[in-house]
């Protein structure tokens, strides 16, 4: 077996592979994975309110309910998003205080991961 350090996106990952022999030259060739182009990054809405701190969604899933509203103070810890994945409820939290610049989901849209959810000032 060989260890491999490989960095994707900027997160090193380690990798155990494992010889299984010989390959004829037609297999080797079809046996070769194909290039991955990189994920496009998410688009903003673009009348959405900017804030200097960006909520993003850590998995994909569906918006489940939006416990805040524009303008609104918030605490760090204090809920802001539920959001649905693999059948489990999230709930995604202020990281610090502060107020409501947007809201950019609303309940039943379907996200990606790291698509902007809410942003505070």
């Amino acid at each position: 077996m060989k260890q491999f350090k490989i960095t994707v996106n900027g997160t090193p990952y380690d990798v155990t592979v494992q010889e299984t022999g010989s390959v004829s030259a037609p297999a080797q060739a079809a046996a070769a994975p194909a290039p991955v182009a990189p994920a496009p990054a998410p688009a903003a809405p673009a009348a959405a309110a900017a804030g200097a701190i960006k909520v993003t969604a850590p998995m994909p899933g569906n918006i489940l309910d939006v416990k805040v509203s524009s303008g609104q103070r918030v605490a760090r810890g204090e809920v802001l998003i539920v959001l649905e994945a693999m059948k489990m409820e999230n709930e995604i939290v202020a990281p610090q205080d502060g107020a409501v610049a947007g809201i950019h989901v609303n309940k039943g849209d379907s996200v990606d991961t790291g698509a902007l959810l809410v942003s505070l000032n």
